[in-house]
């Protein structure tokens, strides 16, 4: 039999092992990143262009390479990190796996320009698809620069698999913060299509925190800090009342490298349970320092997932940890024994200032006035006993201010009337009341369901489903035919977002416009809103644009059409009148004749039954 067992090529290995470390231009920059922080670079500065499909830049003043090294550096399995396999388990570096320049070399074009500290003048290399172009001498600054172009080129199914430049760029700038936020000691820039989005100086974490979400996070972080034997807590967790839907903000870092740990992520919420609003996200920004030798990083080569020796441990030291940060600075309700309550200032007391007390005199007082004193065991006269002869005299006049108990009016008790409760004929009456001939055929049922009758028997309409259908079929024919109203508002409303938030909006822009937004000035981390639709009120709208925010980034549209459609969900799930909320008669009936009108009337937006029927045959078998 003739041997089949061939090995592979190294180019053909390459593109193999590109496959789970370059899964889209994010995961370049991730690893770019962390080889120039490894490289002891003390600024760093990403250049990224249409998100990175057409160019992915680092430039980095780190240590550089010789011309030796940098050739070596596209090599298989190649890397100055560990040596020995002892090394795992003592990992201080970001990469060790020695794969992703190989892997991204060839599946792009790559440019490295790099010179260490010394040496007069600097290396070149160009490599297209794991094939050497050229090797040269040049002239270049102490560090690295590496350029990636057309990601992807060689392989076109995974070039059109790619989402839309918004989304990319999206998942570049999470990559781009998880990196710069876990090593505020290093400053950091990035810059798209020539326009820069990120300016980082160096600092301490909180104001790395700050200056990436904005100036309104300062106030919104509660310090978290705590040392043991096998674990260092650091960092900060946000306020039960500024957390969001989603999982945008939440950041755990080990030993400075970013992790995903859904079961550390559970002792989180854990701690703030009872805080959170409904079904609002907590917001961290932790980091955790243990011991190299007890945890495992070499599971994937994302290197997001990592194995501890003792999870249970660090579950109960990180949820102790954080219930004892919001009970010290006042954010849970703590219970103090030793405390005196009688020390404490009265509530109505509290925000009051200091008043100098007011003395009043009696200027009219003579202590020489000529008055007898009492006598001693003598009363006055305003207290003196009653004779038991005109004991009747003290009830004199009583008899006009009696009032008989049967003209006195009692506030009478909310009674609800049985179901069961039958008319003159019988028959069963309404639910909340007996209406008259004159009033609506719609009734409500728990302040959730419209019950109204039809031919064949009656309809019960969901009225929060109902609703969404009604304002999403609006919205979106407003943002199609952009025939939208807008009422303009006496002083614009500013509303703060992070960066990343307003690049969603700016993607939204004409969408929002069209349902009767009128936007102002974006700049830093603020949001001028000039205008709002007529359907929804001022208050409504940082719930409405969160909300939406939500909804993008859990769906993640990739076109218009489906950004659209998002758009419209997410405003209708917003504005729609909730389960519990009474309506009137003419709310009720407008509800329903506006359902009937849509062209989908059975369905909410999101696929649910906005309504049943039950027929006089279906109520006959219930009785059979």
């Amino acid at each position: 039999m003739a041997d089949i067992i061939k090995l592979l090529p190294d180019h053909v290995a390459n593109q193999i092992a590109a496959g789970e470390v370059v899964q889209r231009p994010a995961s370049v920059v991730k690893e770019l990143l962390e080889n120039a922080i490894d490289a002891g670079a003390s600024t760093i500065k990403l250049i990224v262009k249409d998100a990175g499909k057409t160019l992915i830049q680092i430039i980095d003043d780190g240590k550089g390479m010789s011309d030796t090294d940098a050739r070596m550096s596209f090599e298989r399995h190649a890397t100055s990190k560990i040596t020995t396999a002892d090394d795992l388990f003592n990992l201080n570096t970001k990469g060790f796996r020695g794969e992703a320049l190989a892997s991204i070399a060839a599946v792009a074009h790559v440019e490295l320009k790099t010179r260490p500290e010394g040496a007069e003048v600097g290396t070149r290399i160009e490599i297209e698809g794991s094939k050497i172009n050229a090797q040269e001498v040049c002239a270049t600054p102490k560090g690295t620069s590496l350029s990636v172009k057309n990601l992807f080129f060689n392989i076109p199914a995974r070039r059109n698999f790619l989402k839309s430049n918004s989304v990319e760029l999206r998942h570049v700038i999470d990559e781009f913060q998880r990196v710069s936020l876990a090593h505020p000691d290093i400053a950091f820039a990035m810059y798209h299509n020539e326009g820069e989005l990120f300016q980082l100086p160096q600092g301490n974490l909180k104001q790395r925190i700050v200056n990436i979400f904005g100036g309104k996070t300062n106030e919104k972080l509660v310090p978290v800090q705590e040392e043991t034997d096998i674990l260092t807590i650091n960092g900060f967790v946000v306020k039960p009342e500024f957390s969001k839907k989603t999982r945008g903000e939440q950041f755990f870092f080990v030993n400075d490298r970013f992790i995903k740990s859904a079961y550390l992520n559970h002792a989180v919420t854990a701690a703030f349970d009872g805080l959170l609003p409904e079904r609002a996200r907590a917001s961290y920004f932790l980091y955790l320092k243990v011991d190299p030798s007890t945890i495992d990083i070499n599971i994937h080569p994302t290197k997001t997932e990592i194995k501890f020796d003792d999870e249970h441990a660090l579950y109960a030291m990180l949820r102790s940890t954080i219930k004892h940060s919001l009970g010290q600075f006042s954010i849970a309700p703590v219970l103090d024994f030793n405390r005196d309550s009688e020390l404490d200032t009265p509530y109505d007391y509290k925000n009051k200032g200091i008043v100098t007390p007011k003395i009043e005199v009696d200027r009219t007082f003579n202590p020489f006035e000529n008055v007898a004193p009492p006598k001693r065991g003598a009363q006055r006269p305003e207290f003196e006993k009653p004779s038991a002869a005109g004991w009747e005299n003290m009830y004199e006049g009583m008899e006009s201010q009696a009032t008989a108990v049967s003209t006195m009016t009692f506030e009478k008790e909310v009674s609800t009337p049985d179901m069961f409760e039958s008319g003159l004929n019988g028959t069963m009456q309404n639910i909340s009341t007996s209406p008259s001939k004159d009033e609506s055929s719609t009734y409500q049922l728990n302040n959730k369901y419209i019950v109204s009758t039809i031919k064949s028997g009656m309809v019960i309409i969901d009225q929060h489903r109902a609703h969404q259908r009604v304002l999403y079929e609006e919205f979106l024919r407003n943002i199609t035919v952009k025939e939208s109203v807008s009422q303009q508002l006496l002083f614009p409303l500013t509303l703060a977002y992070s960066t990343t938030e307003l690049a969603l909006i700016e993607e939204l822009k004409a969408g929002l416009e069209n349902t009767g937004f009128i936007f102002g000035t974006i700049s830093g981390d603020i949001l001028e809103i000039n205008g709002i639709p007529t359907s929804i009120t001022e208050s409504q709208v940082p719930v409405v644009i969160d909300q939406l925010l939500s909804d993008l980034e859990n769906e993640v549209p990739d076109s218009g059409f489906s950004q659209t459609d998002t758009l419209a969900k997410s405003m209708a799930k917003s504005l729609a009148v909730k389960g519990g909320v009474s309506l009137d008669n003419m709310s009720r009936e407008h509800l329903v004749n506006s359902l009937f009108a849509c062209k989908e009337p059975s369905i909410s937006p999101t696929n649910r039954k906005t309504f049943v029927t039950m027929t006089s045959e279906d109520l006959e078998r219930k009785f059979k």
